[in-house]
C-alpha cells in the first residue's frame, strides 16, 4: 500500500507505507533521506544492493528487505505517475490553446462564407458593368473584434516624415490583420500538411489573390517577446536571406517602433537572380496585449524614403504581412504567420517561373520554415541535451546553418563577395569563378593565427544547372546521399580534404585513392516529419596498399547536410550539401561547401500521395487496365519536372589556377553524367537495362517473377503464400508488394545478390529498387545468421525450403533489424529451373 509523502521539504516528516502481515511501517525522516539517496543513484537495486543498503545504514536495520522492496516499488510508482500528471497538464494546456486557435479559425472561416455568399448574391443582382471588389479589408478581424485599437485615419499624409512612416505602418498593420485573422484573402489548406496537436501547426495559401502569400497558425513553448525577436532576425532561420540592414529606426507614441530595412535574398539556383526588399517594419503591441510585427515594401507610390536598384538584384515586393504573436496561458505563445510577396516572376526563365507562382513554395520555403525553428528551439530549451560528439543542439544548428549559407554564396557567386567570372573553354554548360578575397581566405587558412604559410590563396567554384524530367527529388537524393562511390570521385575528395588541413595543398592529380566505402555517422535530425533533415559526419575510409601508407591515416571526413528526405512532402525542395572538415572537428572549422539542390517545378499541379519507389506505387495502381499515366500523375497535369543545381568548392594555389579550372569543370560534367543515368534509372519512362540497373514492377518480368515466388511457395510449403481474389497477374504482383513481411530474391550464386524485394523488405534494407543491386544477403547478415544459411543451403537447393530461427541483420545503413524467424525457397520458373532463391524475414522490426 503506497501513501502519498512531500518531497518539497526533506525537514519534514515523510511517511511512506508498507504491508507486510497486515503490519505498516512507519519511516523516520532520517530513514526517507537514506532511502530516498539510494533511489536517485539506483531507483531499481536488485537484492543484493537492498541488503547491502541496509548494513551500511544502521537506521535501517529493523526494517525487513521485503519492506524496503515494497518501499521502492512505491517510490517508482509516484514518479511515474507525476510525470504522467505533468504530461497530461502540458497536453491539456496545449490542447486548449489548440482548441481556441480552431475556434478562431471557424469563426474566420464562417465570415469568409458569408462574405462569398454576399459577393455572389451581389453578383446576381447587379450587371457585370459594375466593378467587384475582391478584397475586403474593412471585414472586422478575430484578434481585433471589440477592441478600441484605433488604425489608419481616413486621410493620412504619404511622405517621408515620421507622421507619414506612422501612418503607412497602421494601414499595413490593418491590412495585415485582415489577412492573418480576417477574411482579406481566400486560403484554402497547403496539400499535404495535416494539423493536428503534434503537427506543425494549420498551413493554408492563398487562392486567387495577386502575388503569391501562404499563412501558419501554431503554438510555440516560447515567450512573445522571444519569439518576436527570433522572427525579426530572419538570417538566422531563412537561410536564403542573405542579410537584412536596419537604415533607420524611429519609436512611437504606444511603444512601438517603425523600422526601415533592405533585405537581399539569395537566388535558390544559377539560373535566376536574387531578390532584393526596400521595407518599413512596424512592431507594435496591442490591447489584449498581443504583439504585432507587421511589413511590407515602400514604393514610388506613398510618397516614402526610396532606396536606389542593386546590382544582380531583382527588386521584389512585400504586401503587408507579419506574425502576430499571442501569450499563451501557462506559457508558450499562439502566432499567426503571414507571407505575401511579388516575386516579380518575368525575371525568371519560363521554365523557373512555377518557383514564383506557387504559393506552396513561399509556404515550405519561408513560413513553414520560421515555424519549425520555433520549434526546434523551444525543445532544444526544455531538453536542453548533448548530442553525438559532445555538441549541443543549438552548435549542430549553427553548423548546417553555415553549411547551407555557404553553398547560397558559392551558387550565387556576387561580386561583392569576391567572386569574380573566368573564362570557359568554348562550352557554356558549366560556370566557373574564383573568389580570392582575403577576408574569405582567412576563415579557411586556419594556419595564419598559428604563424604558417598560407595553405591556399583562392577559391574556385564550378556550379551549373540541369532540367530533370518525371524523377522524385527525395528518392533521388537518398541515391547519391547512400551511393557516393557511384557519382564522386574519392581522389578529389581528398584534394579537398588536403584545403582544410594545416600543411600543403598539391594538386593530385588523375591519380585513383583507394577508399573501401563510406561510414555515415548520424549528428542531428530535425523534429519535423514534414521537412525531414539530417547532419551527418560522412568517413570514407581508405585502403593502405604500402607499408608506408599504413603509418598514414588516408580517412577523409565530410560534414554532410540532407534536407527534404521525404517522399510524402509535396514538392518540398532536396539537398545535399557537404564539406570536407578536419578530424578536430571544431565548431569554427573552415568549411568549403560543395552539393547538390533538387527543387521541383510542379509542386502545385501533383496530383495524390507522392509517395513511391521507382514506378512502383504507381505501376500497383494502375492494375490491367492501365489507364494511369506512368508517373502516378493525373491525366492532365503533364510530367513533374525539377531543377538541379550543382555547386562544388576547391581550394587552391594561385599558380595552379588553370589546372583546378580543367579538373573542376572535368568533374562537374562528369557528375551530370552520373546524375542523368541514375535519374534515367529512377524515372518510370526510362527505366529499362541501362547500367545495369533493375527493370520497374510494372513490366512483365515482374509480373512472370510475382508469379514464379507465390506458385513455388505453394508447391514446397503446401500453403498460399498471397491472398487474392483471382485478379491475374496484376492481384498477384499487388499482394506481393504490399505483404506484411519482408520478401526478398536472392540470386542463385556464391555472392547471393538481391534481385528484388517488396515494399516491407525495401523498408527493412533501408534502400530503394535502385540500389538493391549493390546489397548482399551477406552483406546483411551476422556470423550466426550466415552460418545457418550455408550449412541449410544444400537443404533448400535439394528439399526446396528450409525455415532458418530468429536473429539479427543489418540494413543497409548499419542498424539492427531482429525478425522472428525466416523463411527461404527455391523460386522455380516454367521450365521447372531454379531462377533465384526468396526469404521471407517474418514479424521484423528495427532495434
Amino acid at each position: 500500500m503506497a501513501m502519498s509523502c512531500k518531497e518539497s521539504s526533506k525537514a519534514a516528516a515523510a511517511v511512506d507505507a508498507a504491508m507486510d502481515n497486515g503490519k505498516y511501517v512507519r519511516y523516520t525522516p532520517e530513514q526517507v533521506e537514506a532511502l530516498e539517496r539510494l533511489y536517485h543513484d539506483c531507483p531499481k537495486p536488485s537484492s543484493i544492493r537492498r541488503q547491502q543498503l541496509i548494513r551500511e545504514c544502521p537506521i535501517l536495520s529493523h526494517i525487513e528487505p521485503k519492506q524496503i522492496k515494497v518501499w521502492f516499488q512505491n517510490r517508482r510508482c509516484r514518479e511515474k505517475q507525476r510525470k504522467e500528471a505533468s504530461r497530461l497538464q502540458g497536453v491539456n494546456r496545449k490542447l486548449t490553446a489548440m482548441n481556441k486557435l480552431l475556434m478562431e479559425e471557424n469563426d474566420r472561416l464562417q465570415k469568409q462564407v458569408s462574405h462569398l455568399v454576399y459577393e455572389n448574391s451581389y453578383f446576381r443582382q447587379h450587371t457585370p458593368n459594375n466593378p467587384l471588389s475582391t478584397k475586403d479589408t474593412s471585414c472586422e478581424s478575430v484578434v481585433t473584434s471589440g477592441q478600441k485599437h484605433h488604425l489608419t485615419p481616413q486621410h493620412p499624409p504619404r511622405d517621408a516624415s515620421p507622421a507619414g512612416l506612422l501612418s503607412i505602418a497602421e494601414e499595413t498593420l490593418a491590412e495585415f490583420l485582415s489577412k492573418a485573422t480576417g477574411t482579406a484573402v481566400e486560403w484554402v489548406q497547403m496539400p499535404g500538411m495535416k494539423p493536428g496537436p503534434d503537427s506543425i501547426g494549420i498551413v493554408a495559401i492563398s487562392h486567387g489573390c495577386p502575388g503569391v502569400a501562404a499563412r501558419a497558425c501554431g503554438l510555440v513553448g516560447l515567450e512573445p517577446t522571444r519569439v518576436a525577436e527570433i522572427l525579426k532576425d530572419r538570417p538566422s532561420w531563412f537561410r536564403d536571406c542573405r542579410a537584412v540592414d536596419v537604415v533607420n529606426v524611429l519609436p512611437t507614441a504606444n511603444g512601438g517602433t517603425i523600422e526601415l530595412l533592405y533585405m537581399q535574398l539569395y537566388a535558390p539556383t544559377t539560373l535566376a537572380p536574387g531578390r532584393d526588399f526596400w521595407l518599413i517594419r512596424f512592431t507594435s503591441v496591442m490591447d489584449d496585449g498581443s504583439l504585432v510585427v507587421c511589413e511590407r515594401s515602400l514604393n514610388n507610390t506613398q510618397n516614402g524614403p526610396s532606396m536606389p536598384p542593386v546590382q544582380n538584384f531583382v527588386r521584389a515586393e512585400m504586401l503587408p504581412s507579419g506574425y502576430l504573436i499571442r501569450p499563451c496561458e501557462g506559457g508558450g505563445s499562439i502566432i499567426h504567420i503571414v507571407d505575401h510577396m511579388n516575386l516579380e516572376a518575368w525575371s525568371v526563365p519560363e521554365v523557373l517561373r512555377p518557383l514564383y507562382e506557387s504559393s506552396t513554395v513561399l509556404a515550405q520555403r519561408i513560413t513553414t520554415a520560421a515555424v519549425r525553428h520555433l520549434r526546434q528551439i523551444a525543445l532544444d530549451i526544455s531538453q536542453s541535451s548533448v548530442n553525438n560528439w559532445g555538441r549541443r543542439p543549438a552548435a549542430l544548428r549553427a553548423l548546417s546553418h553555415r553549411l547551407s549559407r555557404g553553398f547560397n554564396e558559392a551558387l550565387n557567386g556576387f561580386g561583392d563577395e569576391g567572386w569574380s567570372l573566368i573564362g570557359n573553354d568554348g562550352v557554356d554548360d558549366i560556370t566557373i569563378l574564383v573568389n580570392s578575397n582575403p577576408e574569405k581566405l582567412m576563415g579557411l587558412n586556419i594556419s595564419f593565427a598559428s604563424g604558417y604559410n598560407s595553405i591556399c590563396s583562392s577559391i574556385l567554384c564550378a556550379k551549373a544547372s540541369m532540367l530533370l524530367q518525371n524523377v522524385p527529388p527525395a528518392i533521388l537524393l537518398r541515391f547519391l546521399r547512400e551511393h557516393r562511390s557511384e557519382w564522386a570521385d574519392t581522389n578529389i575528395d581528398a584534394y579537398s580534404a588536403a584545403a582544410v588541413k594545416i600543411g600543403p595543398c598539391t594538386f593530385l592529380g588523375p591519380r585513383v585513392g583507394n577508399y573501401g566505402g563510406q561510414v555515415i555517422l548520424p549528428l542531428a535530425q530535425t523534429i519535423e516529419h514534414e521537412e525531414a533533415s539530417l547532419l551527418e559526419v560522412i568517413k570514407l575510409e581508405g585502403i593502405a596498399q604500402t607499408a608506408e601508407e599504413a603509418m598514414m591515416p588516408r580517412d577523409v571526413l565530410l560534414l554532410q547536410l540532407c534536407c527534404g528526405m521525404d517522399e510524402n512532402a509535396v514538392g518540398s525542395c532536396s539537398e545535399l550539401i557537404f564539406a570536407p572538415i578536419d578530424a578536430s572537428f571544431a565548431d569554427d572549422a573552415p568549411l568549403l561547401p560543395s552539393g547538390f539542390r533538387i527543387i521541383p517545378l510542379d509542386s502545385g499541379k501533383e496530383a495524390g500521395s507522392p509517395s513511391r519507389t521507382l514506378d512502383l506505387a504507381s505501376a500497383l495502381e494502375t492494375g490491367a487496365a492501365g489507364n494511369k499515366p506512368p508517373n502516378g500523375l493525373s491525366s492532365n497535369s503533364g510530367a513533374t519536372r525539377s531543377v538541379m543545381t550543382i555547386a562544388f568548392q576547391f581550394a587552391f594555389e594561385s599558380h595552379m589556377q588553370d589546372n583546378v579550372a580543367c579538373m573542376a569543370r572535368q568533374y562537374v560534367r562528369s557528375i551530370i553524367s552520373s546524375v542523368q543515368r541514375v535519374a534515367l534509372a529512377l524515372s518510370p519512362s526510362g527505366i529499362g537495362p541501362h547500367a545495369g540497373l533493375r527493370s520497374p514492377l510494372g513490366t512483365p518480368e515482374a509480373h512472370i517473377l510475382a508469379r514464379w515466388i507465390s506458385q513455388s511457395y505453394r508447391n514446397f510449403m503446401g500453403v498460399e503464400l498471397l491472398k487474392t481474389n483471382g485478379g491475374g497477374n496484376d492481384s498477384i504482383l499487388k499482394a506481393l508488394w504490399h505483404h506484411s513481411d519482408a520478401i526478398m530474391c536472392c540470386s542463385v550464386k556464391a555472392a547471393s545478390e538481391f534481385t528484388f524485394a517488396n515494399q516491407a523488405g525495401v523498408d527493412m534494407l533501408e534502400t530503394t529498387l535502385v540500389a538493391l543491386q549493390d546489397i548482399s544477403l551477406e552483406k546483411i547478415l551476422d556470423d550466426h545468421g550466415r552460418k545457418n544459411i550455408y550449412s541449410e543451403f544444400p537443404r533448400i537447393m535439394n528439399q526446396g525450403f528450409a525455415t532458418l530461427p530468429g536473429g539479427i541483420c543489418m540494413s543497409s545503413m548499419g542498424r539492427p533489424v531482429s525478425y522472428e524467424r525466416a523463411v527461404a525457397w527455391k523460386v522455380l520458373n516454367d521450365d521447372e529451373d531454379a531462377h533465384c532463391i526468396c526469404f521471407m524475414f517474418v514479424n521484423w522490426s528495427f532495434v
